[in-house]
């Protein structure tokens, strides 16, 4: 399960209830680095991630990963806003990935632990996911989604709640992730976070791809006049 994971979109729309929320896009995404999608709310951010991620139908269109259907299903982890948590200890939560690829016991128990410091949370490993506080419980569902080794790991607005300090170490987090081989998609309303992480940048208004390239011209030279204006903090419609 070593290749690369490329995707390609091709004409793909999302509509409901009649109305297009997505597209037409068509977008070829690399198989490394970070790509952060950018955007006004309501511009179609987190139905793109979906539909990447092939939990949103597509009413148009195809999406085409460069590896069978099934292999990039597995290979891919998806971190949302609000971070869903299993009701039970951080160490349950942690492992229950593992649990499902059938992983031998004392191999779990060992990542287990690794991932907890990787994540700050050794100390709390028994303590119940639900009492965590916000920084900490978004620090383990990235280490949930993580603990996998995913090809790609999708994330939705992952600091939106936080301080700056949860910011920085879901920061670090994510880079060592990409170092050690992690495609990350995500989105963020951060534009410091976007200088600090991507490699580029998807800028999106109203559901089509308006604007796509490096991260750094993005900032220095944005083509657009709607690129432009979001940069400077502008309403953009």
């Amino acid at each position: 399960m070593n290749h690369p994971m490329s995707v390609c979109l091709t004409n793909v729309v999302v509509k409901r209830r009649q109305k297009v929320v997505l597209g037409p896009v068509n977008l070829d995404l690399a198989a490394s680095g970070v790509t952060i999608v950018l955007g006004p709310n309501g511009a179609g951010k987190t139905t793109l991630l979906k539909v990447l991620h092939g939990v949103e139908r597509v009413s148009e269109g195809v999406v085409q990963w460069s590896v069978p259907d099934v292999q990039a299903r597995q290979s891919q982890a998806y971190v949302f806003q609000s971070p869903i948590m299993l009701r039970r200890s951080v160490r349950q939560n942690l492992a229950y990935p593992l649990e499902l690829l059938g992983q031998p016991k004392s191999e779990i128990a060992r990542q287990v632990v690794d991932w907890a410091h990787s994540i700050g949370l050794q100390n709390a490993l028994d303590l119940p996911a639900p009492r965590l506080s916000g920084g900490e419980r978004q620090k383990l569902a990235l280490g949930r989604a993580l603990i996998r080794k995913p090809k790609v790991l999708f994330l939705d607005e992952p600091c939106a709640n936080l301080d700056g300090r949860s910011t920085r170490e879901i920061e670090t987090l994510l880079r060592d992730a990409t170092q050690t081989g992690t495609r990350i998609i995500m989105t963020t309303h951060d534009l410091g976070q976007v200088r600090r992480l991507a490699g580029d940048v998807l800028f999106l208004l109203n559901g089509r791809v308006h604007e796509q390239g490096g991260a750094s011209a993005f900032f220095t030279d944005p083509k657009t006049p709607e690129a432009k204006a979001f940069l400077e903090g502008d309403i953009v419609e």
